[in-house]
Formats: C-alpha cells, sequence, structure tokens
C-alpha cells in the first residue's frame, strides 16, 4: 500500500508577515491526512530563499523546490486573494517549475476578508492550464470576515467546508491516479 500511495504536495502560498495561509493550510493539510490512500506534505514557500530577480541559473532554493514539485503527484495550492488575484510570491514559485507540473491534478484552497477568494482560483486555473496541469473544478473557499472562522484566521469544521473539501479530495485523488499511470504509460508530450 505504501508504494501506491498519492503523494499530495500543500503548497503554502503566502510569504506574507502576519499571514493567516498557515492556519488555514494547516486547517486543510489535517483533513487531507485523514483520507485514506494520500502521502501529503506541506511545502511552504517562506522556507525558500528565492531571488529577487529570475537568476540566468537556478538557485539551490529553486532546485529545491522544483524537486518538490517533480516528486509529487498532485497538488493543493493554498492561497490569499490579494487585490482580486494571487500573490506574487506564489507566481514566482511557479514559474520557478514548469514539467514538473504537467500533466498532474492541481485542487484550491482559497481564502479572502469579505471574499473567498474566487478570483485568486479562477486566475490560477489560467496559469496551471498554461503548464499542462489539470484544475480541479471544486475548491475550498473560506472568507475570513464570514461565520465559521477563528481570530487566527482558521476554519472551523462546518458542513458545507467539510462536503468541499471532500469533493475537492475525490477529484484530486481520481485524477492524481490517472495521471500518475497515464505518464508511467507513456511519458506526456507537451
Amino acid at each position: 500500500m505504501a508504494g501506491n500511495l498519492l503523494r499530495v504536495a500543500v503548497i503554502i502560498g503566502s510569504t506574507r508577515a502576519g499571514r493567516v495561509c498557515d492556519a488555514v493550510a494547516g486547517w486543510f493539510t489535517e483533513r487531507a491526512r485523514l483520507r485514506v490512500g494520500l502521502a501529503v506534505e506541506v511545502v511552504d514557500l517562506a522556507g525558500y530563499a528565492f531571488p529577487g530577480c529570475y537568476p540566468e541559473e537556478a538557485t539551490p532554493a529553486m532546485r529545491r523546490f522544483a524537486s518538490a514539485i517533480g516528486g509529487a503527484d498532485a497538488f493543493v495550492v493554498v492561497t490569499p486573494e490579494y487585490n482580486r488575484s494571487f500573490p506574487a510570491s506564489l507566481k514566482q514559485a511557479i514559474d520557478y517549475a514548469y514539467d514538473e507540473w504537467q500533466a498532474k491534478p492541481v485542487g484550491f484552497v482559497s481564502y479572502g476578508s469579505g471574499t473567498p477568494g474566487m478570483y485568486a482560483v479562477e486566475q490560477l486555473r489560467t496559469v496551471f492550464g498554461a503548464l499542462h496541469a489539470v484544475t480541479m473544478r471544486d475548491w475550498v473557499g473560506i472568507d475570513l470576515l464570514g461565520e465559521g472562522v477563528r481570530d487566527t484566521g482558521r476554519p472551523y469544521d462546518t458542513d458545507s467546508r467539510l462536503r468541499a473539501v471532500a469533493a475537492m479530495l475525490d477529484q484530486l485523488t481520481w485524477w492524481g491516479r490517472a495521471l500518475r499511470d497515464a505518464r508511467h504509460a507513456q511519458p506526456y508530450v507537451s
């Protein structure tokens, strides 16, 4: 069974001081780890010393990030919505990998203040589509100003929220296994 586990990387997409992204990601990761058949690892962008400008040669941090992405079968991006979009730090990190994203599924957990992060998710769908990744239809959205969120930003388990997590993980697991099998049968051609 251990060799057949689907490796899921939960990417904490904000590096902002005072962020709640880690609290939201922690909540989601705990729920994902309850799912049989998944090996869930957290990839926190705040743990990478990425360069301010794109260098001619990849830095050790860029290579380490690309390796983490390459080793995963599927991804869940946890992102805030800032000004109707997602953080620049997340776009920068996404761009440090290319082939590593291809033919793999991506799910989303988003949040905002007065919004569940829909605009960030829709823009990320476009970005990941250009990278030949498959985005999940269902996603988890959290309005930090709504009910069901602690002062720390950590969501409470509500029925609707847990249904959203289950639906997204169902899709991610199905696509993750199907695409992993397909990549093993024949390399993806972009």
